[in-house]
């Protein structure tokens, strides 16, 4: 993964048995992100649904726990096959956006691509961002697929 100067990337990949269907209303419904991604998203709600669907282009949803929640608003909304997202709440990054890639595997199953990219706003804190970003990540996928496995 080629990154440029303050700019940073993180992507975890994974394999689950569950069908892209299953995984993509996980990630992509905010009311239910505290029923499998706690203990850290304890609050899960939408803001704002999107503009033909609740999770659809537009929406933003707020996850974490009281009174810090961030607020994410879906930028790419493809059913079952990818969702994109920017984040809204201002933090030591900018220009935060995760992407949820849903690749169907002959068999059965689905491969799951969590993508992030960001600059840092603070000059030299963007490793050590990238690198909390990447156990906050891989921990939300392991939980995403143990509950879309259910």
């Amino acid at each position: 993964m080629v990154e440029r100067e303050h700019s940073f990337a993180v992507e975890v990949s994974a394999s689950s048995s569950a069908a892209a269907a299953t995984l993509f209303e996980l990630v992509t419904d905010a009311t239910r992100w505290s029923t499998w991604a706690g203990p850290l998203i304890a609050t899960s709600r939408w803001d704002r649904e999107g503009e033909m669907l609740p999770a659809g282009v537009g929406a933003i949803r707020a996850l974490g726990m009281k009174p810090f929640l961030l607020r994410e608003e879906t930028v790419v909304y493809e059913q079952d096959r990818r969702h994109v997202y920017a984040l809204r709440t201002r933090l030591p990054v900018k220009d935060y956006q995760g992407e949820v890639r849903l690749l169907p595997r002959d068999g059965g199953g689905t491969d799951l691509v969590w993508r992030c990219t960001f600059g840092q706003r603070i000059p030299f804190s963007g490793p050590i961002i990238r690198a909390g970003v990447r156990l906050l990540i891989k921990d939300l996928t392991r939980r995403a697929i143990r509950a879309a496995e259910r």
